[in-house]
């Protein structure tokens, strides 16, 4: 049986930079040659990015893209690399968009793999499956393929799919099986969701076994707007064992050698049709030998426990979104609370203390020891710290109008925002907001104050699980010897917004360890009152609940994005209409 040295690039593109994701893939697949490698393997849409969205639907972006990957194909050769065969995803169209009016049925924009050989674009793959669920729209963008293609690499033929096509039995995996193919690649651009790393390695095992082939499964890595990547690329065996898996959240090259059955004479002659799909083969010859040595064993990295996995997915949404935006630094309230206090150390993580400014904004309600946590957190981090005092500006507000009550607490809200923004504006920084996925909610939060900035590290984090984070990152600095970010009094005392006197988060909402579970069953379940119910919730305390959630879509509309760790994030994930009169009690 032949074998054949794959190299999986796990690497962080950025959508749009076409010609800087050409050279990221140069870079790589010259990493791939050192290292023996006979095929790479590339992520989905590494090219353009991902996801593109609505450019898609511009024809100068998908000429652009096109054109890119001819390019590409030459500068590979030109690199001294064009013997070696490279998997590229990336934007393709055979027709004017599904939008335009001269739209034509059954093309339009693919999603598309190729394979680029000796300088040449040699294969071509469209992606069979198209999600339209969550964060995906690709119905909307995209027209399916029916064609599997197959390549002879190496004396092995190798089957091309991307992303979907795993998640779904039939199709391209079934008809890779007629095909009588020993290798099936998928490339990937699968967003990150907690415990989703679980799914993914049986889920792989299932489409081996429906293939009866090996599949070498390559996921990006690194983050798009509200979406993370977290990499896990992997190769599973036809039998289904797993015998090389990559880190999460980091660029990374996994290189193995795989042993393969050689592929017997074609069946069939090309465009044979099988399970409703075209098969069309393609042979790139033979492949250059595998560096002499020892041979290349990738190993497995385990994934790390649920903490760690949401944090690395945190700052790594938090960087991307600043870097990949160039935003020199950011700057957040440091109000001594929980939230903010992980915030802060999210971004101390993500871009180190001198990109960090972290503001102490206090009023006449502000606490002594709210103050001195805030303080503290700065001198553990290390961030550049100041302090403005809110007093003097509310009082002139309030003595130019007349307002009390819930008026006056939003309105000190409202100041610290304008002074976070008016940082922003002075010296260039990115405001982060700090509100969790528990507060936003419910409408727990004052518009154009706690709510204002750019970017919301822990918009998709419910509260009971900052708490949960926060313990988390200070046992690990512990455990390596090095200061704890956030204050003990932080993560210890009742949460309150100190908007008035003696206020707790519990005077206007139930406890956060009733009120999460309902949260988490009404909008990551979907579940309606009568199901909360009879999960044993509270009637009462369901109903409030569920009347404060319904009637707060305005405010999340207008929330910054953030990053999705969750099933069901706001914004993407969950479209409700603001207008919307229908209540769980009918």
């Amino acid at each position: 049986m032949p074998t054949l040295r794959l190299a999986l690039s796990q690497v962080n593109p950025s959508v749009g930079d076409l010609a800087g994701n050409a050279d990221l893939v140069r870079r790589w697949t010259r990493r791939a040659a050192d290292a023996g490698a006979q095929l790479v393997l590339f992520p989905e849409m590494v090219l353009p990015g991902y996801p593109v969205e609505d450019l898609v639907f511009r024809r100068s972006f998908v000429a652009a893209s096109q054109a890119a990957l001819r390019r590409l194909a030459a500068d590979l050769a030109a690199d001294g690399l064009g013997e070696l065969p490279v998997v590229v995803g990336y934007l393709d169209a055979d027709g004017p968009p599904q939008v335009s009016a001269d739209a034509q049925p059954g093309h339009g924009a693919r999603n598309a793999a190729a394979v680029l050989h000796r300088g040449e674009v040699v294969a071509t793959y469209f992606k069979h499956h198209l999600p339209n669920y969550g964060v995906f729209d690709e119905d909307r963008y995209f027209v399916p393929g029916d064609t599997l293609t197959v390549v002879r690499v190496g004396g092995v033929d190798v089957a091309l799919t991307i992303c979907e096509d795993l998640w779904q039995a039939g199709g391209p995996f079934a008809v890779a099986r007629r095909a009588g193919v020993g290798l099936v690649v998928t490339i990937n651009g699968s967003p990150y969701e907690l415990n989703k790393d679980d799914i993914r390695l049986p889920l792989v095992r299932r489409r081996a076994a429906e293939a009866g082939a090996a599949v070498a499964y390559v996921n990006m890595v690194g983050a798009q707007d509200e979406l993370v990547f977290e990499g896990d690329s992997m190769i599973v065996g036809a039998d289904g064992t797993l015998l090389t898996r990559a880190p999460q959240f980091v660029e990374h090259l996994l290189v193995h050698d795989v042993e393969l059955p050689a592929a017997p004479a074609p069946v069939g002659g090309d465009g044979e049709l099988a399970d409703g799909m075209r098969i069309v083969r393609a042979d790139v010859g033979d492949v250059p030998p595998p560096a002499t040595g020892e041979v290349a064993v990738g190993g497995i990295i385990e994934p790390v426990a649920a903490e760690a996995e949401v944090w690395r997915a945190l700052v790594l949404g938090l960087r991307d979104y600043v870097d990949k935006n160039r935003f020199p630094s950011v700057v957040l309230g440091l109000s001594g609370g929980i939230d903010s206090a992980v915030a802060a150390a999210l971004a101390v993580d993500a871009l180190g203390p001198d990109r960090v400014v972290g503001v102490s904004m206090p009023s006449q309600h502000s606490s002594e020891h709210s103050r001195e946590d805030a303080e503290d957190l700065a001198k553990r981090t290390g961030l550049d710290y100041r302090v403005q005092p809110i007093q003097p500006m509310v009082d002139t507000y309030l003595a130019n109008l007349s307002l009390s009550g819930v008026a006056v607490e939003n309105l000190q809200a409202r100041v610290r925002g304008v002074l976070l923004m008016a940082l922003s504006n002075q010296e260039g920084h990115l405001v982060l907001t700090t509100g969790n996925k528990s507060e936003l909610a419910v409408g727990y939060s004052t518009l154009y104050g706690d709510s204002v900035g750019g970017f919301n590290p822990v918009k998709d984090v419910w509260k009971t699980l900052v708490w949960r984070l926060a313990k988390w990152r200070n046992a690990d600095a512990a455990r390596r010897g090095e200061t704890p970010p956030i204050p003990e009094n932080s993560i210890g005392k009742p949460p309150s917004a100190e908007l008035s006197p003696g206020q707790l988060d519990s005077d206007t909402l139930p406890d956060y360890d009733v009120l999460d579970p309902i949260l988490i069953g009404y909008v990551d379940g979907d579940l309606g009152r009568t199901g909360l119910v009879e999960s044993g919730h509270d009637p009462a305390v369901v109903d409030r609940v569920l009347r404060m959630v319904d009637t707060a879509e305005y405010k999340r509309r207008q929330s910054a994005p953030g990053t999705k760790i969750s099933m069901k994030a706001f914004g993407r994930d969950r479209r409700l209409p603001i207008t919307n009169r229908w209540r769980e009690d009918g």
